[in-house]
């Protein structure tokens, strides 16, 4: 077989394991060989419209089969694959369209009218007509050359610090993530793993779904998320694993039916996008369950460090410990060692770069290591703690504060529900530190009382001067504060 990118799986799948199941979505059930009977048909379709090893194909829609068997045919034509995500406004989905300049465009029905309205050469919509029309199609194999260097994915970050960048991920960079998420992750051997974190996040995709399935595991995709559903999904099928965001987690220990469900077949609660609060670590752990918790970005496929559930409450707070092939180093603006400072990161996992943007490629890659924007430090074990971002940092008076780590003593009191840190203009030193709390449900508790459990905790400088609440916060789909937004938001209140 030439073809040694992600585009094969299915075919290699579907010799070792054909019978085994690869997909539950609803009352839809497909086996490997199924899977890459689908996945070929549609390779053959997206040859018929002019696709080429390099062309970009896009996807739109929420988790459903096709999303993978477009990502699989894609590969299998040495093309790159370009997953939307559906909660961007029109423009920007535009953008990303223009930008990766794909020339196909497969969609479901919800977006009929906004594909109608595209530029894009080719649009196929999911659905009766599309498979009754690939059923009559080519099955033969494709074996298209394509190597670990070849490009595998266009990724659009999140765009919180500005308009999306295409991350370009190679067919090596998804390859070694899955490696690095098998070894360091608790995968077992017929895992089921559930999935209702929409597959065009990286860590949705890359860390949950394609570990899974060049395991041959069996994926059950769920297109939205209920915490209800979530519960007894795991009863029907016997889910082994799981991946979330905190606040998804937080949702299903909130269930009234959590107590008493059957969870004994869950083996690994894997959880991203912001730190896991260790009250919530102590519910699930008295369900015998622990958190292996991931830090990443989209630049790195997107796993950097893993922080695995025995660790889970002495480290809470910290990222864990660098993946198996990866590696990370903390630098000062001139780029020198340093105890506190940047993080780069470097491994077969980092992306080639940003797609037509040679100039902050220049900027993020530093002879292969990868400038993350996150500020860091390291203890005496390795384990790695992400302190802030660079953007986010507070100077008070010409200290430092970094929001993060007033966030976490944040956490501590009993009646915080979610909290971000944000600087604000004081006029006596430059700026100053200030909360916006989200109260916990039920929870009832005066600013003052709040602030006074930060006391004797935290410097006095890094203290806020000031809490306002709120009825909630603005994250991204990946769970990550939007503190842009919540600088506009609570920034200029008195």
């Amino acid at each position: 077989m030439r073809n040694h990118g992600i585009g094969s799986w299915t075919a290699r799948r579907a010799r070792k394991t054909p019978h085994r199941t690869a997909v539950v979505h609803g009352d839809v059930t497909l086996s490997y060989a199924q899977l890459h009977d689908r996945a070929t048909r549609l390779a053959h379709h997206l040859r018929g419209l002019g696709v080429r090893p390099g062309d970009r194909v896009a996807f739109l829609g929420p988790n459903h089969p096709s999303f993978l068997q477009t990502l699989f045919a894609t590969g299998q034509l040495g093309a790159v694959f370009v997953p939307l995500n559906t909660r961007l406004a029109e423009p920007e989905l535009r953008h990303c369209l223009v930008d990766s300049g794909a020339s196909v465009l497969v969609h479901t029905a919800a977006f009929e009218e906004f594909a109608a309205s595209c530029d894009t050469p080719c649009r196929r919509t999911v659905g009766a007509a599309l498979d009754e029309e690939l059923a009559a199609g080519e099955a033969t194999p494709i074996d298209v050359p394509v190597t670990h260097a070849d490009d595998a994915a266009i990724m659009y970050t999140s765009g919180t610090t500005g308009r999306a960048k295409g991350a370009v991920l190679t067919h090596g960079n998804l390859i070694w993530n899955s490696l690095n998420t098998l070894v360091d992750g608790e995968f077992p051997d017929g895992s089921v793993t559930l999935l209702s974190a929409p597959l065009f996040h990286t860590a949705a995709l890359n860390m949950t779904c394609l570990p899974t399935l060049l395991k041959g595991g069996t994926l059950v995709l769920e297109e939205s998320f209920s915490a209800a559903r979530a519960l007894e999904l795991v009863e029907r099928f016997r889910v082994s694993v799981m991946f979330g965001v905190p606040t998804m987690f937080q949702q299903i220990a909130a269930e009234p039916g959590f107590a008493a469900a059957d969870l004994s077949s869950l083996r690994m609660l894997m959880c991203g996008g912001a730190p896991v609060p260790e009250a919530l670590i102590r519910t699930y752990q008295q369900r015998g369950l622990g958190f292996i918790q991931g830090y990443g970005m989209t630049e790195a496929s997107p796993g950097v460090c893993l922080l695995d559930a025995e660790h889970a409450l002495d480290k809470a707070g910290s990222a864990g410990l660098p993946h198996f092939f990866s590696d990370v180093r903390i630098v000062d603006p001139a780029g020198d060692d340093a105890p506190c400072g940047e993080l780069l990161v470097e491994g077969p996992n980092v992306m080639r770069g940003y797609w037509h943007r040679p100039d902050e490629t220049a900027a993020a890659l530093d002879e292969g290591w990868f400038r993350s924007g996150d500020i860091a430090v390291t203890d005496a074990d390795g384990y790695v703690t992400i302190v802030d971002r660079t953007k986010d940092l507070i100077i008070s008076g010409g200290e430092n504060i970094y929001p993060a780590e007033i966030e976490k003593a944040l956490y501590a009191h009993p009646a915080v529900g979610d909290c971000a840190v944000i600087g604000v203009p004081d006029v006596t030193w430059g700026e100053v530190p200030r909360a916006v709390v989200v109260l916990a449900p039920g929870a009832h508790a005066a600013a003052e009382d709040i602030l006074a459990c930060l006391d004797g905790r935290l410097a006095r400088y890094k203290i806020p001067k000031s809490l306002v609440f709120a009825d909630s916060l603005p994250r991204s789909g990946a769970g990550k504060l939007l503190k842009p937004r919540i600088r506009e938001m609570f920034g200029t209140r008195p």
